[in-house]
């Protein structure tokens, strides 16, 4: 184990300066007709930009968007407080290094630079160098030395910056990490998490804007979670980190300065969210919207306007699990409201919505008043400029459509 240390800390102290820019970010806007930024993200900072890199910001002003904005304790009042996804985040982190010494973080810029997006702020001051490591940009080699370190006891958090640059340790990330524990017969776990960004951050062109949620779901021997709101980045995270398989934990760049409404049993450290297992957002009883991430806030939204414009009481799960898949919650929903629409970023063949739309069909088909609908991103690369952006990924106002169609309206 100590060997194991002392290879990751001759790594961070062979870092290379980061290179290779990677496109910089704006608002993210999709929808088919142009349209205002959605309401609740709103809430996030106005400071600009969304999100950045050491590779492409060395503007001051533009970093103060990174800083927390809330403070994680307990309100002294007993009311919910406000909190960011990101300090929901860093959190979690904070709090299991603090319960289990063998959790360490690795990653591009996660120390000095206290992560790509801030989620990491803080961390290296209190940890120190043993535990919070910048790596060079080899997503190929700290993969690997990740997954090694797993194997051999210890516990990482093992940040991509985004998941379109996790494809270059596709094979560490799946063969290695995703397989051994089966293939030892159970006696060789790897508990290890996979996390960063997950799908568009909003011009960033085709190849820094793939949701990957389906890619990970149908590994078996991988564990795959997709937050939402803080409560779910706090609760997802902490059950990643302390679970003996590989998680991947997906986050969305768009929602990191979003703010939630916590209580004081989510600020717990003892807070955590059992993997696999959805949450009913919304009760409702005339038809159920299914999303996960960034697509909830879309769902959320849609079921306001259902209400106010048709009167129509929508049900809305959130996922928050990818794989495995919370089946009962979904079943019990739609036998209830009798219709069904998915959304969600990724591309439509193969998605997270074929695999709901599936299983409807298969075990509630007899009580469906109507086919289930898919709301999805378009079947095309992600365009880079910015008014064709907006027509390549799922909106509120598609998702209204799409259950007005469900209900014959």
């Amino acid at each position: 184990m100590s060997a194991a240390r002392t290879a990751f800390a001759s790594l961070a102290r062979s870092q290379v300066g980061a290179a290779a820019s990677r496109t910089q970010a704006r608002c993210l806007g999709t929808s088919s007709a142009i349209r205002q930024p959605s309401k609740l993200l709103q809430q996030t900072s106005s400071a600009s930009p969304v999100a950045s890199s050491s590779r492409l910001t060395t503007n001051p002003a533009a970093l103060t968007a990174f800083i927390p904005s809330s403070s994680r304790n307990a309100s002294t009042d007993g009311k919910p407080q406000e909190m960011t996804v990101r300090d929901a985040l860093n959190s979690a982190m904070e709090e299991e290094m603090l319960r289990d010494d063998n959790v360490f973080i690795l990653g591009e810029e996660v120390a000095r630079y206290n992560g790509a997006y801030k989620v990491t702020r803080g961390l290296l001051d209190k940890f120190g160098e043993r535990r919070v490591i910048d790596t060079p940009i080899t997503e190929a080699g700290f993969a690997g030395l990740a997954v090694g370190a797993a194997l051999s006891g210890l516990r990482p958090v093992c940040e991509f910056m985004t998941f379109n640059f996790a494809m270059q340790a596709i094979d560490q990330v799946i063969n290695s990490g995703g397989k051994t524990y089966y293939m030892s017969g159970g006696n060789v776990p790897c508990p290890i998490v996979f996390r960063g960004p997950n799908g568009a951050a909003a011009g960033v062109g085709a190849q820094h804007s793939q949701d990957y949620a389906a890619w990970y779901a149908s590994i078996p021997g991988l564990k795959t979670v997709s937050p939402w709101s803080a409560e779910d980045c706090r609760g997802l995270l902490k059950a990643a980190i302390r679970d003996p398989n590989p998680v991947i934990v997906l986050e969305n760049e768009i929602m990191y300065g979003t703010s939630f409404p916590v209580s004081q049993e989510v600020l717990s450290d003892d807070f955590v969210i059992p993997i696999g297992k959805a949450k009913v957002e919304r009760a409702g009883k005339d038809i159920t919207l299914i999303s996960h991430s960034i697509g909830m806030t879309y769902a959320m939204e849609a079921a306001e306007i259902l209400k106010k414009e048709e009167g129509v009481e929508a049900e809305v799960i959130n996922l928050r699990t990818i794989a495995p898949l919370d089946v009962d919650t979904i079943l019990e929903s739609v036998r209830k409201t009798n219709r069904a629409v998915t959304c969600e970023s990724g591309f439509p063949f193969g998605s997270v919505g074929s695999e709901v739309t599936a299983t409807i069909n298969d075990y509630a088909f007899d009580y469906l008043d109507a086919p289930v609908e898919r709301v999805t991103g378009a079947a095309i690369p992600t365009a880079y400029s910015e008014p064709l952006e907006k027509l390549c990924f799922p909106n509120t106002e598609l998702v209204v459509k799409a259950a007005r169609r469900a209900l014959y309206k």
